[in-house]
């Protein structure tokens, strides 16, 4: 084919990274997102250690990528493929390339946090996904390297123009005549950015180039076509102050299948469109997410540790007729709540006004998702599962694990889920029996836990209330030492909302 390649660039970047290289013994960390820039990076990389004598070869090269454990999955299978590669070659050449796959711990997972602890879907104000997904487990990765080797130098796909906030944090940890920066957050971690340099063009026209094929064999055509479907990658993030410079992943990158930041996931509906229809149960699923993150009644109208807030509401805005709601003071409201008898942590309708002393509306704000609402989507997650495992023709695909399930298990039930959903929906809805650890059994039966319901209503108790002091008891039944047991009962009962 006919090139343009800037070859002089191409040629200057890769001694450069021989320079780099053999300037000290600081290991790399090279991110790895399986997108252009990254795959660019690597490749150069790849290049220009294969021009070096065997003796030159002093240090770790360690090729990372992050698996969030809810990419979209042609792209992790892609991720995936190209990792395999890349080691396979480097072996073969005897190479000091390591590649590894970084993942959030199974607690800290997206469905650990979001059906298990209730977190809402992120949006662009909330985007809590980015570091316990992203950032932390690379952050991770480095910091052991660190601890290792003393030091570490990242090297990164990130280019010049790629946005105004970018630039500006590539010139603050920028040092004139110097090719490392310091890395923001890290301690004893620097960053090199090989080809800040480049511009699109230059991306696309080496990728493309029959000069300089993929060193593992890989297909840079396929991650054209991955690009002509979804637009972009989301890149490997590293950095909390380059975070909010990324935008969303789900606009124009190809990256989470459930991410919610944006109104439509144009890389998901790319690659519907462009034949994957398989993908559509996880496109209905994703946007099921968003509409439910915006319904009330499916949200705690209270915080995880039980704090109360209020949000001003116009009458605009106002649901139906001002006639419908109950209208109560600001310092009524406690009041209120103890006569109504209101669950904060379960109550779905709620049609309630507040009133500040500027005689303005409020309505209280929402906390995470209700136990109930939980329940409903992860069947319908597990459902959704179900329909992708038909149409894909694979029985084994996942969307969530039994690991992640299990978590979810352990959160619910210290929220007071005492007949333990968990094991039933899933037998129910996937018609397998899975391990759930037997010694790990209800505290209550389903009997014994519609009696206390009904003594908590006739004794005006709550009923989250008494679960959450039976769960503390229960977890420290076991135990000789007791120590602090009185401190949680006591952070239990001095929660906000039973102070109103």
């Amino acid at each position: 084919m006919y090139s343009i390649v800037d070859h002089e660039k191409i040629q200057k970047t890769k001694e450069q990274i021989k320079e780099v290289y053999l300037m000290d013994k600081r290991p790399w960390v090279v991110g790895y997102s399986g997108g252009k820039d990254s795959t660019v990076v690597v490749q150069l990389v790849f290049q220009a250690l294969s021009e070096l004598s065997r003796e030159q070869l002093h240090k770790k090269v360690y090729v990372i990528s992050s698996d969030t454990r809810v990419e979209t999955p042609l792209i992790i299978s892609s991720i995936e493929n190209t990792l395999n590669l890349i080691q396979k070659r480097a072996w073969e050449l005897n190479l000091p390339i390591e590649c590894h796959k970084v993942r959030p711990e199974i607690d800290k997972s997206f469905w650990a946090y979001l059906i298990g602890k209730g977190y809402p879907p992120p949006r662009q104000k909330f985007r809590w996904c980015t570091d316990r997904l992203k950032i932390d487990p690379v952050n991770q990765f480095i910091l052991d390297r660190v601890s290792e080797y003393g030091e570490v130098i990242m090297v990164l796909g990130v280019r010049n123009n790629e946005s105004s906030t970018r630039d500006q944090v590539l010139r603050t940890h920028s040092v004139e005549g110097k090719v490392l920066m310091k890395h923001s957050t890290l301690p004893n971690a620097y960053v090199y950015a090989p080809i800040r340099h480049f511009t699109l063009d230059d991306v696309w026209d080496y990728l493309l180039d029959d000069a300089y094929p993929s060193p593992w064999g890989g297909n840079n055509y396929a991650l054209r076509d991955l690009y002509d479907s979804s637009n972009a990658e989301c890149p490997l993030m590293v950095d909390k102050e380059i975070k909010e410079s990324a935008g969303s992943c789900g606009n124009s990158r190809f990256g989470c299948w459930v991410c919610t930041v944006v109104a439509k996931d144009k890389a998901l509906i790319g690659f519907i469109e462009s034949g994957h229809e398989w993908l559509e149960p996880l496109l209905i699923f994703r946007n099921n997410l968003a509409k439910y993150r915006e319904m009330r009644e499916l949200r705690q109208k209270q915080r995880m540790k039980g704090q109360v807030y209020l949000t001003h509401v116009s009458v605009e805005d106002i649901e139906g007729n001002l006639s419908d709601y109950d209208q109560v003071p600001e310092s009524e409201l406690g009041k209120y709540l103890a006569e109504k008898k209101i669950d904060l942590t379960n109550v779905e309708e709620l049609n309630l006004l507040v009133i500040d002393k500027e005689g303005k509306y409020k309505q209280l704000g929402l906390g995470p998702f209700t136990l109930k609402a939980r329940e409903m989507i992860l069947r319908e997650l597990l459902e959704t599962q179900k329909k992708v495992q038909e149409l894909k023709g694979d029985p084994d695909f996942e969307l969530i694990t039994i690991e992640e399930l299990k978590t979810i298990r352990r959160y619910w039930r210290s929220d007071g889920d005492f007949e333990d959903r968990v094991p039933k929906i899933y037998e129910e809805i996937v018609g397998e029996k899975v391990d759930w650890e037997i010694d790990d059994h209800p505290v209550l039966n389903e009997e014994q836990a519609a009696l206390l319901r009904r003594l908590c209503d006739e004794m005006n108790v709550s009923d989250s209330l008494m679960k959450q002091l039976i769960r503390t008891e229960q977890n420290y039944y076991s135990l000789k030492f007791k120590k602090g047991i009185l401190q949680e009962i006591d952070q239990i009962l001095n929660q906000e909302w039973l102070h109103l």
